[in-house]
């Protein structure tokens, strides 16, 4: 590495979005990182040079103007050019709300690179950090700022084609939903749900709960007893074959879940829904004559 410079801060003190460090770096011929694995997200851009940032079999050359995200717990590679090797600046953080942040930017879940006319506003965000003694009072307050705004210039002049988060938030919840419906069957998890949609347990949860009231879990388990109250009204399946069908290995958990949402057992809700049916079918009849 030619030149490097790091702010580091120890004890991040915001909780929605934190600066975990920042840098500086003017990189060698062929330099790289990684294979590796991070725990916090990391937003890097070019300043100047080219090289390639790498996450399984997709590769992506990049150039002065362009960036790259790396996040939590996702392995990643990149590598400086050997003729024109990039001079890159990067800003790593955490928080809860990360996610949903990003999202607005039209990042995280898969879309990794991007580009922005932002460059130089970008760059002097980061060497005022640099400037900043994090054990100084209220530099975490100046910190918390830059970062801010480091996020406010990405999404005014972000070359990414972003989706606003409400329309991002949308297409997550009809992904997870069509996840459940094909799969409730199976032994899934709700990890299993966000896994496939590509976000984490936490901002699932957060969606359900503001698009439906309830829990992913709550979401799956009634979507489970709704397609087991169908198949009790309308085939002569065994209760235990309907279980196994709507997800329930044990029959006995099957019928609690069912009562504990219907109010009665799988076989008394079969028995009456057929009464009402009949008792609707004869009066039909009768006004018929």
């Amino acid at each position: 590495m030619a030149g490097e410079y790091v702010l580091q801060v120890s004890e991040p003190k915001f909780s929605d979005l934190s600066l975990s460090f920042c840098g500086y770096s003017d990189c060698q011929p062929g330099y790289s990182f990684g294979p590796a694995v991070r725990p916090n997200y990391i937003i890097h851009y070019i300043l100047s040079g080219k090289g390639t940032f790498q996450i399984g079999d997709s590769v992506y050359p990049l150039k002065k103007g362009d960036g790259f995200l790396i996040e939590p717990d996702v392995l990643t590679y990149y590598q400086a050019d050997q003729n024109d090797p990039w001079t890159y600046l990067w800003v790593g953080f955490t928080g809860k709300n990360a996610e949903q942040y990003l999202a607005e930017l039209g990042l995280g879940g898969g879309r990794v690179a991007y580009s922005t006319s932002g460059g130089e506003k970008l760059k002097q965000i980061v060497m005022e950090m640099l400037k900043q003694n994090p054990v100084s009072p209220g530099a975490d307050f100046t910190l918390q700022s830059l970062l801010y705004a480091f996020f406010g210039v990405l999404a005014r002049e972000g070359g990414l084609p972003r989706q606003k988060y409400k329309e991002v938030e949308n297409q997550y919840i009809r992904q997870a939903a069509e996840f459940i419906r094909n799969n409730y069957p199976e032994r899934i998890k709700i990890s299993d749900v966000a896994a496939y949609v590509g976000i984490t347990r936490s901002y699932l949860y957060t969606m359900f709960m503001k698009t439906f009231g309830v829990s992913p879990q709550e979401y799956l388990s009634n979507y489970r007893i709704t397609r087991a109250s169908e198949l009790l009204t309308l085939t002569e399946l065994s209760i235990e074959t309907i279980a196994a069908s709507c997800g329930y290995e044990d029959p006995l958990v099957f019928s609690k879940a069912f009562k504990k949402r219907k109010g009665v057992s799988p076989s008394r809700y079969r028995k009456e829904d057929r009464s009402r049916a009949q008792a609707t079918l004869e009066g039909g009849k009768l006004e018929m004559l």
